[in-house]
């Protein structure tokens, strides 16, 4: 196995928590990354934290202020938007987006990973079954990999998507061969001790167990 440093952005949800469990797979030295960014959503720093632990592997927690909202994930006056079918979701960037989240994030994986001497930064990005954000698609990916090349010191570091053209049943099943922690994971876009079950997020997970003929283990 090619045993090297990365750096892995982790949320707690289905996607990212696959792509941890991925990367060790491949026999990485990972360093999870994980953001609390004034998400209204807190449930998902608790099971990040959960995954690491189970994961044994470091992390950075690092928090972060985002005073101009943008999103109805930041903004707790809003409401988070729930569609009446699965069709709709994709359609148009809803209001969920978080306005540059990965460019955001990436920077900040970028500048870890090229201090700490790191290969790779993997993250979950889809562009399958997904919200329809515009930094998740392989395009964004592409134009962020020009400026690890023409920005950096280090020029070589490599951002990883294993999940980017995967649907949902495929992530899950991926998860499950990987054996990673997904009673522990949460996607759903709400706070609460249960998913609603209602969200763009929690209708896409469900429908991803669904096609395995299975139910969700949260």
């Amino acid at each position: 196995m090619n045993k090297v440093k990365v750096v892995i952005l982790l949320s707690g949800g289905l996607d990212s928590t696959t792509t941890l469990y991925y990367a060790k797979s491949k026999g990485h030295h990972c360093h999870a990354l994980i953001f609390d960014y004034g998400q209204r959503h807190k449930r998902e720093l608790r099971s990040a934290i959960a995954v690491v632990k189970r994961a044994r592997v470091p992390c950075q927690i690092i928090k972060i202020r985002l005073p101009w909202k943008g999103s109805t994930l930041l903004d707790t006056r809003t409401r988070i938007p729930e569609p009446r079918t699965l069709k709709q979701i994709g359609q148009r960037i809803p209001s969920t987006y978080v306005p540059a989240r990965n460019i955001i994030f990436l920077s900040f994986a970028l500048s870890y990973a090229e201090a700490i001497g790191a290969k790779a930064i993997f993250i979950g990005a889809n562009a399958v079954d997904y919200s329809g954000y515009p930094d998740c698609r392989q395009e964004f990916i592409k134009a962020f990999q020009k400026v690890v090349r023409t920005g950096t010191k280090a020029k070589q570091i490599k951002i990883e998507t294993p999940l980017i053209e995967m649907s949902k049943a495929q992530i899950i099943a991926l998860a499950l061969k990987l054996r990673a922690p997904l009673e522990l994971t949460w996607s759903c876009y709400k706070s609460g001790r249960k998913p609603c079950g209602r969200c763009d997020s929690c209708r896409l997970r469900r429908r991803g167990f669904a096609q395995l003929g299975l139910r969700d283990i949260i």
